[in-house]
């Protein structure tokens, strides 16, 4: 019964989170027991995500909230590559895991909740996502030309018409969302001749697509 009055204690002063670390369960509630994490889990009260991250069990799992958790477990990171761009519907392929850019060392975690996929990026390419709201939360992703970027940098391999063919673009949605202007700029920012070359014969083919 004591164990049961803490946990919906820990759960009303967490209400405002979505995934949670046992450092912010300490600030948030000095006197909380850790131990009590491990009967929790067997009882099903909480999952573990990662070691050190947790969820509540009864927590509505969603494509947004899985990208609230990628954005939390692995700090500094945002969504981008493959599920950037299924996000934008500018691929058609559902999206296995949730796929993310981060300074970090590439790294992935398969989770009971969702595999996480991180791709370690230069400090000097981390920028081009945007904040956004889902319900009282916030998560990372890429602009839709940030992400087409990401996805080049991280693919060298794609550098002639029959690999962009088969990446299989939608052209309206693309020539819809994508800004040509902000690409270049983007790449005149990030400075690498190779990789502004691959990204630009992509742009001439899916002119002609």
């Amino acid at each position: 019964m004591q164990h049961k009055m803490q946990y919906i204690e820990l759960k009303n002063r967490l209400k405002d989170y979505i995934v949670f670390s046992q450092k912010q369960i300490k600030k948030i509630y000095p006197k909380f027991n850790i131990h009590n994490f491990k009967e929790w889990q067997k009882k099903k009260y909480i999952k573990k995500v990662i070691k050190g991250y947790y969820i509540f069990s009864d927590l509505d799992i969603s494509e947004p909230i899985l990208f609230i958790i990628s954005n939390e477990i692995y700090k500094p990171s945002y969504i981008s590559f493959e599920m950037a761009l299924s996000y934008y519907q500018i691929i058609p392929e559902t999206v296995y895991g949730i796929t993310a850019a981060t300074t970090r060392h590439t790294y992935k975690f398969e989770t009971r909740v969702a595999k996480f996929s991180y791709r370690k990026i230069k400090p000097v390419i981390m920028f081009g996502y945007k904040l956004k709201k889902y319900k009282n939360h916030i998560f990372k992703i890429a602009e839709v030309e940030k992400a087409i970027i990401d996805y080049f940098y991280v693919n060298a391999k794609l550098k002639e018409s029959a690999d962009f063919e088969e990446l299989r673009i939608d052209k309206t949605l693309f020539d819809e969302q994508v800004d040509l202007d902000k690409i270049n700029k983007y790449l005149k920012v990030i400075g690498s001749d190779v990789l502004s070359r691959r990204v630009r014969r992509f742009l001439r083919y899916m002119k002609h697509a």
